[in-house]
């Protein structure tokens, strides 16, 4: 008996750590995502993962965010977002897009393979909109938000319009590019990502 208790470990031990598999929530996006310019480790996604423990929900959360990424660049990454057999995206894009001044309609249409392809694999998914400075003109402008809303409705996505809600007047909370967050306003970024993601998670 004392010889088979070891080979019964061997099996057992293995089968109970894959019983308490997180699943996964991937941060998908651009340096908005990726945190660029905050301290390692200070991102949203970073906060996010402290929030949730916070909250009682047993998730990891990734981050695959990677500066400049425009959304066709998120098309050709999305086998990489596949690979990590997520439960729930959060989609983060456009802001490249539209500081290139990259066709609408092109832009769209990434959306709609990027959503798709994700919903297709099973995947729940969450979009997070951005906008862009005044300069660009009100009829771009109104263009790159309209494109989040004409998405999240086609699709029956869970929208953020504008991912820095009651974060971009905080004082502190915006680098002085004016375009990515501090620590500070990732934390609030975390919170509401959080309320964006809150329908879709289970304990």
């Amino acid at each position: 008996m004392k010889r088979l208790l070891p080979l019964l470990l061997f099996f057992i031990v293995p089968f109970a750590h894959a019983q308490k598999h997180e699943p996964v929530i991937v941060c998908f996006g651009d340096s908005i995502t990726a945190g660029h310019g905050a301290p390692i480790g200070k991102s949203y996604p970073d906060y996010l993962q402290i929030l949730l423990t916070q909250k009682g929900y047993h998730y990891r959360v990734l981050n695959m965010g990677i500066s400049g990424d425009t959304t066709k660049d998120a098309v050709n990454r999305l086998p990489n977002v596949l690979a990590a057999h997520p439960s729930i995206v959060i989609v983060e894009f456009g802001g490249n897009d539209g500081l290139r001044g990259l066709p609408i309609t092109a832009t769209r249409a990434n959306f709609d393979r990027i959503i798709s392809t994700l919903q297709h694999a099973g995947i729940k998914v969450a979009l997070a909109g951005i906008t862009l400075p005044p300069n660009y003109g009100a009829d771009y402008i109104h263009a790159i938000n309209q494109t989040y809303v004409l998405a999240a409705k086609k699709f029956h996505t869970p929208l953020l319009p504008f991912l820095y809600e009651h974060v971009y007047n905080v004082p502190g909370a915006i680098q002085s590019d004016g375009i990515h967050a501090t620590a500070k306003g990732n934390a609030l970024v975390a919170q509401n990502i959080y309320r964006l993601i809150r329908p879709l998670l289970s304990k």
